[in-house]
């Protein structure tokens, strides 16, 4: 298959890789990555290295970058879509000159977008001019793209609404140590890709002011929860919150030393700005710009979502992380079975 892959970051880059292993009875997929930086281009092309986000890594000789859209989605029989959300409209004006609105779109951005909090998925379909989601498909799941790269056993969640191309992309992305589960529920898992991202500065934050699992495990189950309360009111499927776009990512995401939102929030609770920490970045940390998609959407669906507003007032409103946690602890109260969209816990 001709396969294309938007965007050269580092989990993008992943994929391509994992692409370049996959293949079926006709032998390997054809793989034509896009990248918007000349200098990652030609580090790929010539060195078959990606060496600013994936330093370190051989990619394959017949993996081939282009800062050219029309050349990357020449004949593309389908596009993998990894751009950081904030770009993501602006990349897909560039794709749709050179794109058939027959050619299947799978996301593996995390993230929703600040203006409008569509999810992904919605900006795919009205960037493209498409009316249905029939050839749209979303991948999310706990991933570090450094241990894709080593042949760690991964899995992921695969999620659209036509069966049909689910099962078909299934089977061409699938590896003996890399394999997809199967979901319908496109809300859910774009929701729990973006929200944990919110959490895991909360996760970090407590490491950076010298918490132990004590702390990180609350942050960790009640911010599960506020996850599946607000898909619950989007029109979520709440198991798809205790799967691996869920549970499995948060898990991931709050825990590994690999995450870059984990490291975001363990730098602020060290005393560090988040002016500072984005400086010294070449990488974007979604959950930034999730926690004030994810605030606004609480409000819009007025659902109580007590992490990521104090997390939002950290970033963006200078309160201290310290008073911050003490703040959620002052609060914790409720039940710890019933889930409601508005449930008895204290705002």
């Amino acid at each position: 298959m001709k396969i294309a892959v938007i965007g050269a970051g580092s989990w993008g880059t992943a994929l391509a890789w994992l692409l370049c292993q996959a293949g079926d009875h006709d032998g390997p997929h054809k793989i034509r990555l896009w990248a918007y930086e000349k200098d990652t281009v030609d580090s790929i092309n010539r060195n078959h290295e990606n060496k600013l986000y994936l330093p370190g890594t051989l990619l394959p000789e017949a993996l081939k970058a282009s800062s050219s859209m029309e050349e990357v989605l020449h004949e593309a029989e389908w596009v993998l879509f990894v751009v950081p959300s904030h770009v993501s409209r602006s990349v897909l004006s560039l794709m749709r000159p050179h794109l058939s609105s027959k050619v299947p779109v799978i996301s593996a951005t995390k993230g929703i977008e600040r203006k409008t909090l569509m999810l992904m998925s919605d900006v795919i379909c009205e960037e493209l001019g498409r009316k249905k989601r029939d050839q749209i498909a979303v991948l999310s799941g706990p991933s570090f793209a450094r241990e894709l790269v080593r042949s760690d056993p991964t899995a992921v969640t695969l999620a659209s609404e036509n069966h049909r191309l689910a099962v078909r992309l299934q089977t061409a992305i699938s590896t003996p140590f890399f394999k997809l589960f199967l979901c319908p529920d496109l809300i859910g898992v774009q929701l729990g890709g973006a929200l944990k991202n919110v959490i895991a500065i909360a996760a970090g934050g407590a490491d950076g002011l010298g918490f132990g699992s004590n702390t990180k495990a609350i942050l960790m189950t009640r911010g599960l929860r506020e996850m599946a309360r607000l898909g619950i009111a989007m029109g979520a499927d709440i198991n798809t919150f205790y799967g691996q776009s869920g549970m499995g990512d948060l898990f991931l995401t709050c825990s590994g030393g690999l995450s870059r939102n984990r490291k975001v929030g363990e730098e602020i609770g060290s005393g560090k700005t988040l002016q500072e920490i984005q400086k010294s970045m070449n990488m974007v940390a979604e959950g930034v710009y999730t926690t004030e998609s994810a605030l606004a959407l609480s409000r819009k669906y007025k659902v109580r979502m007590p992490i990521t507003r104090e997390i939002h007032r950290v970033l963006f409103e200078g309160k201290q992380a310290k008073q911050a946690v003490m703040d959620l602890m002052a609060i914790a109260s409720g039940e710890e079975i019933p889930l409601a969209i508005r449930d008895t816990e204290t705002e």
